[in-house]
């Protein structure tokens, strides 16, 4: 490792065994003991044979990683759920060890990994901090001297002589969080538990993460879903998938990198199909994107209208039937949501059995110029499932402005604005 290296991660792989953990039999359970207690090879462990590449016994959950870190980068780490994230944080935390490969790091670790974590439900909030600096192998007289500053900055001073185990998630979050970002360490670590706070308290966090970085080096690694809070936050991005590491850059590129691969629709595909599936009670059978001269594209220009068009069966009566789209950005945000029932007439209250056209108008000059992506979901009062058809990252299309020199930089949030309509197909 050079000097101003923080982490550095070499050809990391982890192997999960699924289903009950032991060697099938008595015998082999005790053989495996003993091996363990005199630090011999298990006799019974595929891990690391060479004729092992995974059976329906066990998965990789992180396969042949290699990254570097260097002091005082904030690194988000992006991925879907199952990609590897908490793995690696778990053992960049030395929580759990690798299966291959090694990990190198220089200086003191904090983590924030789960809601709770390090902390003893019997102590008081101030107990709890008092016990996560000796772990972290600070003095007595340290923590004193930060104990004021971790108290303010949780807000949580009425509470922190009451034992943990009454606090909520939030206060949870809250003190720990104060606890790692106060203490003596060279690296944090924040999985995805910062949104259990209120968005209050997220801003405020990465706030003292970015100033933790910039005016005292220290190393960040940062997991979210939330592509605003990362793009924010950190300057590095590290993508995983599957297990494995496809991206490693700058976090605007990776970002844009993740987003576009999760996106279903290319470019210049204005037309999509849906497998038929006879089970659904209503389903979209089609999809297609067109201008206001009623012709396919994904290039709009700021003053054309934008009609998404759905072609869509429904297999019975739906009573309460309602339609939600989410108009995205590049970074995951939500710009224009729309909900049928908010205009105090739903037009699919009553579905009958049918097929239907339905169009979703955008009127012009309502998004900025970019990418967008939507979703688009039906759902039902009188059905268990959130959602009768959901499809998520589907659509992408451009705005552009060939009309003015700098353009439009307006973005809305608004619902009432849209206008669906709906037309039978007898």
């Amino acid at each position: 490792m050079s000097g101003s290296t923080a982490i550095h991660v070499e050809h990391l792989s982890k192997m999960y065994r699924l289903g009950v953990i032991n060697n099938g039999t008595l015998w082999q359970d005790i053989q495996t003991y003993f091996a363990i207690k005199f630090k011999k090879d298990d006799p019974h462990s595929k891990i690391g044979e060479n004729k092992y590449n995974g059976d329906k016994d066990h998965f990789w959950a992180l396969k042949d990683i290699s990254f570097e870190i260097k002091q005082g980068d904030r690194v988000g780490i992006i991925g879907k759920n199952g990609a590897g994230k908490s793995t690696i944080l778990k053992m960049l935390s030395r929580i759990s060890s690798p299966t291959e490969g090694s990990i190198k790091i220089k200086g003191k670790v904090a983590s924030l990994l789960e809601v709770g974590t390090g902390f003893h439900g019997e102590l008081t909030g101030r107990e709890n901090i008092y016990l996560n600096g000796a772990i972290l192998g600070m003095k007595k007289k340290r923590i004193d001297e930060k104990l004021d500053s971790i108290i303010d900055f949780s807000g949580i001073e009425h509470h922190i002589d009451t034992p943990v185990k009454r606090y909520s998630s939030g206060m949870y979050v809250r003190l720990a969080f104060a606890v790692a970002a106060h203490l003596d360490s060279d690296i944090l670590i924040a999985d995805e538990v910062l949104a259990v706070g209120d968005a209050e308290f997220q801003k405020k966090a990465l706030g003292k993460m970015q100033d933790l970085s910039t005016s005292e080096g220290r190393t960040v690694l940062f997991v979210s879903h939330n592509m605003g809070a990362v793009k924010s936050l950190c300057n590095v991005g590290i993508v995983l998938d599957k297990g494995r590491l496809t991206y490693n850059c700058e976090i605007n590129d990776c970002i844009e990198k993740y987003i576009n691969k999760s996106i279903r629709f290319i470019n210049d595909v204005t037309t999509m199909s849906f497998n038929i599936d006879e089970s659904k009670p209503f389903q979209i059978k089609r999809l297609e994107i067109l201008n206001d001269r009623n012709e396919h594209t994904y290039l709009f220009e700021r003053t054309n209208e934008i009609i998404i068009r759905l072609f869509c069966v429904s297999r019975i009566p739906i009573p309460d039937m309602y339609g939600y789209i989410s108009i995205k950005n590049n970074n995951d945000i939500p710009i224009i949501t729309c909900d049928s029932r908010e205009d105090g007439y739903n037009i699919f209250n009553v579905m009958k059995k049918n097929s239907y056209t339905i169009d979703l108008c955008i009127p012009s000059c309502i998004l900025a110029v970019g990418e967008y992506i939507s979703d688009i979901c039906f759902g039902s009062g009188n059905y268990k499932d959130f959602y009768i058809e959901e499809h998520r990252n589907i659509l992408k299309f451009k705005i552009k402005d060939s009309f003015s020199i700098r353009g439009n930089t307006r973005n809305s949030l608004t619902s009432l604005i849209l206008d669906w309509k709906i037309y039978n197909e007898d």
